[in-house]
């Protein structure tokens, strides 16, 4: 064991620290509302209802209802309200959604009890998003929060951890003459620009997979219990400009532009489990409880960055960037009901909650031939727990069956803000996530609401369902964080999406 130990010591390299910092882990930590189109058109409220394959994603005991073996795929359209194409970012897109089976096995003679296994492809999460924000400054200016930065003492060298990839452009391409003394003290002869209005454009793409690997069954047809291990992949690209008209100087300088080239991959694990049961034996009303264990993100990024002053790139106005961190998101906690009236109606409600934050971003410090070590960031840590909070999510939703062979489906969907209010980006912040960063800009998302609807229809051994979903949300955008003598305002914005779906099954 010794030689062991010393061997795993031996090979243990120190590698560069990394982390992210909190906008960047909220978009990735959150989920879409995904699944067959029948799980979408009742609004994801089949936790307690169970019997299908979308349910392995929430309440993993839902697959134990199934008493016949099924396959099922899912297609998808996506496209956001309101947008106009950006950096080969399309508003409409086609989206593979879902594909998966349950095999099920009778394990008594008197077909009460079942085993069933599944696996089943989801995708978690639709990246694409064209946002783009028209607005007046008024004075403040991107580049004058480095300045700020200075000012402040936020910044006093080049290895500060809140010294960002965007104020080294600015400070080394624009503020050339240099904002520390050789005393250490702030030049105070030194000048900030002053922005006028601004143009902000950013195209994201690229999507979540994740993919449940599932075993459940049931006690008596009265008990259903369920585990899933959840395994995710991340291929996420963004394009941001940021265009900024600045006013009249003594360096000539009319417009300052810095564009952002970013991808982020990914992968991460987590473990699911639940139960449903019937409080009464001879009636339909079911209830469901599950858990989910955090998320276990490990991810890369790299960016390209460059500044443009007067359309003129500089030689010091290129940054090129990659990192390794990791993240992991609270654990999540759900509880359902279902009931059914007859064979022509079935009702769901769900209720779920994770608290953000508790959301845990890690600083990777080195790997051994076994695997990779990492410490939390504290510093960024106490700012996710400044910026972000619970999230309630509520599912409810309704099938009518007015033929055994139509199904007709309706459902609501509420996720309550995950941004508590007057949240900043952290650039005072002292972490590697910020010396990463290479745009300054972030949204506070408010709630979003979901109305969903679906038909569906069987002919023996095949199904085919559809499902349509709108989605809509408002946030509050600030192009970098402000202060006392450089405030932008906040900007409304929206992210409206419909969503259109069709599933094709074969039981057997």
């Amino acid at each position: 064991m010794k030689k062991i130990f010393l061997a795993a010591l031996v090979a243990a390299s120190v590698m560069p620290a990394a982390a992210q910092e909190t906008y960047e882990i909220a978009n990735l930590a959150t989920p879409d509302l995904t699944g067959t189109a029948r799980y979408v058109g009742m609004g994801g409220a089949m936790e307690a209802l169970g019997a299908d394959l979308s349910t392995m994603q929430t309440n993993p005991a839902g697959i134990g209802l199934f008493r016949s073996s099924q396959f099922r795929a899912t297609l998808g359209v996506v496209s956001q309200a309101e947008a106009e194409s950006f950096a080969n970012t399309n508003k409409t897109n086609v989206s593979f959604d879902q594909a998966g089976f349950v095999w099920s096995s009778n394990t008594s003679g008197k077909k009460q009890s079942f085993l069933n296994v599944g696996f089943n492809y989801n995708k978690h999460r639709n990246f694409n998003q064209i946002l783009r924000v028209v607005d007046q400054l008024e004075g403040a200016s991107q580049s004058k929060l480095t300045y700020d930065k200075f000012r402040n003492g936020l910044i006093r060298r080049d290895d500060d951890l809140t010294y960002s990839q965007a104020d080294a452009l600015y400070h080394e391409s624009l503020y050339d003459t240099g904002l520390i003394l050789p005393d250490g003290s702030f030049n105070t002869d030194a000048m900030p620009f002053y922005g006028e209005q601004y143009a902000f454009d950013r195209g994201a793409t690229g999507y979540m997979s994740e993919f449940n690997f599932n075993i459940s069954g049931n006690i008596n047809n009265r008990v259903y219990l369920g585990g899933s291990i959840g395994v995710y992949n991340i291929d996420y690209q963004c394009r941001t400009l940021y265009d900024e008209q600045v006013q009249g100087n003594e360096l000539g300088l009319n417009t300052a532009t810095l564009t952002d080239d970013r991808d982020i991959d990914g992968t991460g694990v987590d473990f699911k489990f639940g139960v449903i049961f019937r409080p009464v034996e001879f009636s339909p009303f079911r209830m469901g409880l599950y858990v989910h264990t955090p998320t276990f993100y490990d991810i890369k990024t790299y960016n390209y960055t460059t500044l443009h002053l007067n359309d003129q790139i500089y030689d010091n106005g290129r940054r090129e960037g990659s990192n390794e961190y990791e993240f992991r998101t609270p654990w999540k906690f759900g509880v359902s009901l279902g009931h059914t009236i007859g064979s022509q109606i079935a009702l769901g409600a769900t209720y779920e909650y994770a608290d953000y934050s508790a959301t845990d971003a890690r600083i990777k410090t080195g790997h051994s031939s076994y695997s990779d070590y990492s410490d939390s960031d504290v510093e960024m840590n106490n700012h996710i727990r400044q910026t972000l909070k619970g999230v309630s999510t509520l599912k409810l939703g309704m099938e009518f069956r007015p033929d055994p062979s139509i199904a007709v489906r309706l459902g609501y969907n509420y996720v309550s803000p995950m941004y508590v209010k007057d949240a900043y980006r952290g650039v005072d912040v002292s972490s590697f996530g910020n010396y990463d960063s290479s745009v300054t800009d972030y949204v506070n998302w408010d709630a979003t609401s979901r109305i969903t609807a679906g038909l569906g229809f069987s002919l023996d051994k095949f199904t085919v369902d559809l499902a349509y979903q709108y989605a809509t949300q408002k946030g509050q955008f600030l192009p970098f964080t402000g202060s006392d003598i450089n405030l932008p305002a906040d900007v409304e914005v929206k992210n409206d999406r419909h969503h259109a779906m069709l599933t094709l099954g074969y039981n057997f």
